[in-house]
């Protein structure tokens, strides 16, 4: 496709509340089911949302059941499912508190430091780069809906130099990219949120 092609727009959404997220572990790729609040949060995002051309998710089930409920409720299908657009791979810190990691690794967080399975960010964006690519092939100049996690949108709002704030459920923010450019022409835009939160529980 030329590089004339025209640009498509993906909304990036973090998913409702899970389980795990209730209770401030790390998931990473650990697959817990959505809360009620968060399947309540996914049908009240229904109403701020639009139509799209094609609704994509992650297929770990907390985004998965979330994609599933605002495909049904806007009318768009069917669901296209993709593991490259799973959380990062959080490695021994999955299942863990924030409070059990500063004990284990102490001062870890702060300094920005990761256990040795932790999924390095050149890995993530690689995967989650090629699914968007993918994506945009898909509907070409139109606009797609993706329910992700907060993780990858921190890391890939990063390396595109943008704002990196905490991303709460059904927050997020959309991403501009030339269907057949590549990376090269991936662009970032302000962060969104679709409802009114109290703290931001666990990302990850």
């Amino acid at each position: 496709m030329s590089s004339s092609a025209p640009t498509t727009r993906i909304l990036v959404l973090r998913h409702g509340e899970s389980e795990w997220n209730a209770l401030g572990k790390w998931q990473g790729q650990a697959d817990p089911p959505l809360t009620d609040d968060g399947r309540q949060q996914a049908f009240r995002a229904i109403e701020k949302l639009g139509t799209f051309d094609l609704i994509a998710c992650s297929d770990l089930q907390r985004a998965h059941e979330t994609a599933q409920i605002i495909a049904h409720g806007i009318g768009v299908g069917p669901l296209i499912v993709d593991a490259r657009l799973r959380e990062t791979d959080v490695g021994e810190w999955q299942g863990l508190t924030h409070s059990q990691i500063e004990r284990q690794w102490p001062g870890w967080l702060d300094g920005h430091q990761r256990p040795p399975s932790f999924e390095s960010d050149t890995s993530l964006i690689t995967r989650f780069t090629a699914a968007l690519g993918d994506i945009s092939e898909l509907c070409a100049g139109g606009e797609a809906l993706v329910v992700a996690h907060a993780g990858v949108i921190r890391v890939m709002r990063r390396a595109l130099g943008a704002s990196d704030p905490r991303i709460p459920n059904l927050g997020g923010c959309r991403f501009l990219l030339t269907p057949g450019a590549g990376a090269k022409s991936l662009l970032v835009e302000d962060v969104v949120e679709l409802l009114v939160h109290g703290p931001v529980g666990e990302e990850l």
